[in-house]
């Protein structure tokens, strides 16, 4: 499988939302996706699914989280058990969130300190979130899989973000957003070489390690507001310093500038609660879901933008779309 993080350091920037109608279009395009929710918000899992079917999922049977998955791990009782993932439409699935996540975070920071000194079990919990992925990933044949995270830098996200061979930035135009791309960057180099050395250490032990590549492909710039003449000063300004952020914290000296920005997402207003009402990307919806007179206009504009931007991660990762 092949795993891409979307990750920046400060919430709002429309992380969720851009997972949510990747997968989508991924499954438009005839991929097999995997969604996996590891923000303990859930709010990717919200998205996708339901009322019925949330309350099904966490008050009747309250089983077939990511939660229930790893939990045999975190009490030492077990191994990761997860039946498969929940099917959202054609080709794509999410391996749904858990706010009881939050309660895996000491385990996590415990047992990173303990791979260091080739501790089995810390490896074991270290990875349990992989393993419950390549187990959802595998029973779909899933293409690629798209891992939506929360804004921190604690263990959770440490232990997801290994998970992961590629990550994209999303960023908006504003001077917090710029700061957090900065941060991710210094933040995924550490942990790339902290867990190749734990990886040098590793005893033998049955189940896969995660290569960690956590490799930064490049940023998408989203919620900025334009105009007939194009994008508004003040936000104009902020995707202009991006590039020079970018390449001073996260690096990749090997791709142009021009390429390190793998789109553009408009603000596109009323079409957002539209989506939300009618629970569908905003590129499918119909006149019946309120998408009339100049809103197919925008549905089309919206579906040519994330199409676009599809591609060009997929390409990326070189994954065949």
């Amino acid at each position: 499988m092949k795993a891409v993080a979307f990750f920046n350091n400060k919430g709002g920037v429309g992380k969720t939302s851009l997972i949510y109608h990747l997968s989508h279009m991924y499954a438009e395009l005839g991929l097999k996706v995997l969604a996996v929710d590891l923000d303990p918000q859930s709010n990717l899992t919200a998205m996708c699914l339901s009322d019925d079917a949330i309350e099904d999922l966490y008050v009747v049977n309250s089983s077939e989280t990511i939660f229930t998955a790893i939990n045999p791990v975190k009490r030492g009782i077990g191994e990761v058990k997860y039946g498969s993932p929940l099917q959202v439409t054609t080709n794509f699935w999410i391996v749904a969130g858990d706010l009881l996540l939050s309660d895996f975070e000491d385990d996590l920071s415990a047992n990173w300190s303990k791979c260091l000194d080739r501790d089995e079990r810390g490896f074991r919990v270290t990875t349990s979130l992989y393993r419950a992925i390549e187990i959802a990933a595998a029973s779909i044949c899933a293409d690629i899989v798209l891992i939506d995270v929360g804004p921190t830098f604690g263990a959770l996200n440490r232990a997801a973000l290994i998970c992961s061979d590629f990550v994209v930035i999303p960023v908006a135009p504003d001077l917090f957003s710029v700061r957090g791309l900065e941060n991710v960057g210094r933040r995924l180099k550490s942990w790339r070489l902290e867990w190749e050395d734990r990886v040098s250490r590793a005893p033998p032990v049955d189940f896969n390690l995660p290569k960690g590549g956590m490799r930064p492909i490049g940023y998408v710039v989203s919620r900025h507001t334009q105009f007939a003449d194009g994008v508004v000063r003040a936000f104009q300004r902020w995707i202009a310093k991006i590039p020079a952020s970018y390449r001073q914290s996260v690096d990749d000296p090997s791709v142009a500038d021009h390429e390190l920005q793998l789109g553009t997402l408009k603000d596109y207003r009323s079409l957002i609660a539209m989506a939300q009402e009618s629970r569908k990307p905003m590129f499918k919806l119909k006149p019946a879901d309120g998408a009339i007179g100049g809103h197919q206009s925008a549905v089309r504009g919206a579906h040519d933008d994330f199409e676009a931007l599809a591609r060009r991660i997929a390409g990326k990762m070189c994954v065949s779309v």
